[in-house]
């Protein structure tokens, strides 16, 4: 062992290492097993108590659980849908612009350089009963006489929710398809048009297939975003009214510091993980299909 001498990638390496065990790991660990307990946190000698799988079979039966878990998968597919299509209308816009293309793409990124606590306070104040700017602007137009009750009738409140996601994250889409139509060569196109291709077809049988990777790259960011929705979330409603807009995360931080039951929102917090790894997959394997569609046909 006298011999022996300590490599020095390892010793670069050692302190990052260290911290990465200290700040993720150990905690990662921490809280796996803890799910696996009856931890509360008013009585910390649970923590030692192991009962198995039953926090996880607790949550099968548990309705409240599931009603958030479809809630939350309702809020991903409708925003992920919404900031597509609006990212590719505003892409192809921008693409076509002829000046000013630098200044529009620089505000086109705005809504990405805001903290989603300041969106959710944003939107809490805009969509207001009383001294909100959209009651405001609807009766000075005449179109209602009355307050509209955007955050206290909750499928309206889910609704404002979704409004302020896709304000916050169209841009994503925006600028990943901008950057595919950017990248884009110009002699297909050109081509379509001799062959006689209305803009219909030349955008589905030769644009979107050449963008859509870039499309299901901005999905799998956004996915995994939505799916931990938190944020936005907790400053506009905090789950209500009545819990009619609680999702997976607002749900666990209820679980773990209101009710103060740590092991059940652990066990929640990792089935919930299920939900991004699902959609995660999903997008990969669309956008490995997407790229090999791309290879063979350009």
């Amino acid at each position: 062992m006298k011999g022996w001498k300590t490599p020095a990638p390892f010793l670069l390496l050692l302190p990052a290492v260290i911290v990465l065990a200290a700040v993720v790991i150990v905690p990662l660990l921490l809280s796996l097993y803890s799910s696996f307990t009856p931890f509360r946190l008013t009585r910390p000698d649970t923590f030692w108590i192991f009962i198995g799988v039953r926090n996880y079979l607790r949550l099968i039966q548990d309705r409240e659980f599931w009603v958030a878990f479809g809630r939350t998968i309702l809020l991903l597919t409708v925003a992920l849908n919404l900031e597509m299509l609006l990212g590719l209308g505003l892409a192809m816009l921008v693409e076509k612009a002829t000046r000013g293309q630098r200044a529009l793409r620089t505000v086109m990124m705005f809504p990405m350089m805001f903290s989603p606590l300041l969106v959710g306070f944003q939107f809490k104040f805009m969509f207001n009963d009383n001294v909100g700017l959209v009651n405001n602007a609807l009766q000075a137009l005449g179109i209602t006489d009355q307050a509209i009750p955007w955050l206290i009738d909750g499928n309206l409140a889910l609704f404002s929710i979704v409004v302020a996601e896709v304000w916050s994250s169209t841009s994503v889409f925006a600028i990943l398809i901008l950057a595919g139509l950017l990248a884009m060569p110009k002699e297909p196109i050109e081509a379509a048009k001799v062959d006689g291709c209305t803009p219909w077809q030349t955008f589905r049988y030769v644009t979107w297939p050449f963008i859509m990777p870039f499309a299901f790259i901005a999905m799998t960011i956004r996915s995994l975003d939505v799916a931990r929705a938190y944020d936005i979330v907790k400053i506009m409603t905090d789950g209500g009214p009545a819990r009619r807009t609680e999702l997976l995360w607002t749900l666990v931080s209820r679980t773990a510091y209101a009710d103060a039951k740590m092991g059940v929102a652990n066990a929640m917090a990792y089935f919930s993980i299920l939900l991004s790894i699902v959609f995660t997959v999903y997008f990969y394997r669309k956008l490995a299909a997407a790229r090999a569609q791309v290879g063979t046909e350009w």
